[in-house]
């Protein structure tokens, strides 16, 4: 590993120069994090919704195929991972991004990605922590990847009724009580 050398005026307490050596790789936190910006439109696939990122686009990152990114779209900010489908490079648009940014498939858009190194978090209801918790399986909810930890909170999120919202609770503790993860 390549490293920087810097001898300080400082002296140990034998008297020898103290030499701090610092690995280029945690310098290399200290700046800003690659970022790529183009204008295009919005893709649709089916019924999938997109942004198609220029494979140079991808490279310029620096974050290998499928990077963790920072999106900004005409304004509109999020945080999604770029996925490959069909050999190309694409940022999904959510229908719920499409209807806060009011886009639709062949708008044209100015896009910014940055690379996202900030890890990833789920903001865990209250009484969804609480049955956790009860049932002993916390542990194995925070051993989730992000993706399914938020898969399962907007599930329960999502129901209506208190009855609904119960029955989900219940529905997912007892799927880690069996080890399974969905």
């Amino acid at each position: 590993m390549e490293a920087a050398t810097t001898t300080c005026p400082n002296r140990t307490a034998s008297g020898k120069p103290l030499v701090v050596v610092a690995p280029l790789r945690y310098r290399a936190r200290m700046t800003k994090p690659p970022t790529v910006r183009w204008s295009t439109e919005l893709s649709a696939f089916g019924n999938n919704t997109g942004i198609v990122v220029p494979p140079e686009l991808i490279a310029q990152l620096g974050q290998g195929q499928r990077p963790a990114v920072a999106v900004t779209v005409n304004g509109h900010q999020f945080r999604t991972t770029v996925g490959v489908m069909g050999g190309r490079h694409l940022v999904p648009i959510n229908a719920a991004i499409r209807k806060a940014t009011g886009l639709a498939a062949g708008a044209a858009i100015d896009v910014t990605l940055t690379a996202d190194a900030t890890p990833r978090s789920v903001d865990l209801p209250a009484d969804f922590a609480a049955a956790l918790q009860q049932g002993g399986v916390r542990g194995f909810f925070d051993q989730l990847s992000n993706s399914l930890q938020r898969y399962h909170v907007d599930n329960v999120n999502g129901a209506k009724s208190d009855d609904t919202r119960r029955r989900r609770i219940d529905k997912s503790v007892a799927l880690f009580l069996e080890g399974k993860q969905r």
